[in-house]
């Protein structure tokens, strides 16, 4: 359900609500006004955009709805705390830019790769990649004994879709530890190669991540790559899996895994149409 019918069916069921009361007419306008615009509805609202966004069971919007504000309240107690962390990391940010201009005037006197290394991470954490990528450039000039910095510089060119470099920075380190970040390397190394269009190479990456990956991330990779390519019944196959994980995954990792939860179920649904 989108955003607006589900708006619109709380704002109907709280005018029902209003004429069900039974209110004389000359009090009806105050009545309304108060009932549609307390603070009851207006938490009932910010329940739903919170529901809409984060896209958690179904139920809940029944119960935001006709629970009213005890039923917003039971939903933000039990769906919608977990997200502080969110917030958390949003009020960080104003924090997070600050010690970016701290590091950029401290690699001027103290380049160290481990500098450039913590610029170029929170630069990630900021979606400016192209600044990431120059920064672990920087970082890997002075040393190269770890993976990590090829990994996080990797992500940045992805997304830049420098695919060719991202390839090559992402063979580094899945040769060094094939499950590096819960195999999500491996994951945007086949997403890479297939942009580039090396089908071949591709399909052998996400063979091997089919048959050794855990991660949501990457397992959903791999079978929206075989739904694409000619291999359905192994896209379903993984796509049912990864939906089957949801009745036994522990509440955290639902919410930190529930974008791919819900890519994996829609190609699942998507699938079975097909087979």
């Amino acid at each position: 359900m989108k955003l607006r019918s589900a708006l619109g069916l709380l704002f109907l069921c709280s005018t029902l609500a209003v004429f069900g009361q039974g209110v004389s007419h000359g009090s009806w306008i105050g009545s309304s006004i108060g009932h549609l615009f307390g603070y009851g509805f207006i938490f009932q609202v910010a329940a739903v955009i919170h529901w809409s966004r984060k896209r958690p069971e179904a139920f809940w919007l029944f119960i935001i709805i006709i629970g009213g504000i005890i039923g917003a309240l039971a939903y933000f107690l039990i769906e919608g705390l977990p997200d502080f962390r969110n917030v958390q990391r949003t009020l960080r940010g104003p924090a997070r830019r600050k010690r970016v201009h701290v590091l950029r005037a401290l690699v001027i006197e103290n380049p160290s790769a481990g500098n450039y290394e913590e610029l170029g991470e929170l630069l990630l954490e900021e979606k400016r990649y192209r600044e990431a990528r120059d920064a672990f450039d920087r970082a890997l000039s002075v040393r190269t004994d770890s993976i990590d910095p090829f990994y996080r510089r990797g992500i940045a060119e992805f997304e830049l879709r420098e695919d060719e470099a991202a390839v090559t920075d992402f063979r580094r380190v899945t040769a060094a530890d094939w499950k590096y970040d819960f195999s999500r390397a491996a994951g945007l190394l086949g997403q890479a190669l297939a942009r580039l269009g090396r089908t071949e190479e591709a399909m052998a990456v996400f063979d091997r991540i089919a048959q050794s990956a855990t991660g949501a991330e990457p397992l959903v990779s791999a079978a929206e790559f075989f739904a694409g390519h000619g291999r359905p019944a192994d896209a379903l196959e993984i796509a049912g899996g990864i939906a089957m994980r949801d009745a036994t995954m522990p509440a955290y990792q639902k919410r930190r895994d529930r974008a791919w939860l819900r890519r994996a179920k829609a190609l699942e649904r998507s699938l079975r149409k097909k087979v």
